[in-house]
């Protein structure tokens, strides 16, 4: 099983939520949720309005997101999903853990808050130069403040 950092649409409550619990294209099992060790721009770009986090380390913010540990058949499916290598990538990035859900099944063994993990985040450097100059979030919600609703592939024209 791998351990993968969801920051975005991925997350609980977020539209595409569905299919990282969804038995068909594997295992995943919810962990806790974290925090970016370093910081990184996490923008909303595209006609779309797509999260996207920046392989930026250092500028923008500590991102909040969910943990899932995910067995090769969902990690395969996630890469494809995220259109892995040519518009994410998946790059292994230090994450805090804030919260962990399975008390009895602690990060390697130790209290889980506050433990450091190593897990696969997508995050992309093949963005557009201009979006280094979008507003950082540290936590995305599609249905947020911002009123950039993401838009599903389905409805997508």
């Amino acid at each position: 099983m791998a351990r993968v950092f969801v920051y975005g649409t991925l997350k609980k409550g977020q539209p595409n939520n569905p299919h990282m619990i969804n038995g068909a294209h594997g295992t995943s099992l919810f962990q806790g949720r974290g925090l970016t060790v370093e910081k990184y721009p996490l923008v909303i770009a595209g006609k779309y309005n797509v999260p996207f986090l920046l392989n930026k380390p250092g500028i923008g913010h500590r991102v909040l997101g969910e943990i899932y540990s995910v067995d090769d058949q969902m990690l395969q499916f996630l890469d494809e999903f995220e259109s892995c290598p040519d518009m994410y990538q998946r790059t292994s990035t230090k994450i805090k853990v804030i919260e962990w859900e399975d008390k009895s099944s602690t990060p390697e063994g130790r209290s889980g808050v506050n433990s450091i993990l190593e897990c696969c985040v997508y995050i992309t450097s093949t963005y557009q130069p201009e979006w280094v100059h979008l507003p950082y979030y540290d936590n995305y919600d599609s249905f947020g403040k911002h009123k950039l609703e993401y838009v599903i592939r389905e409805c997508r024209n």
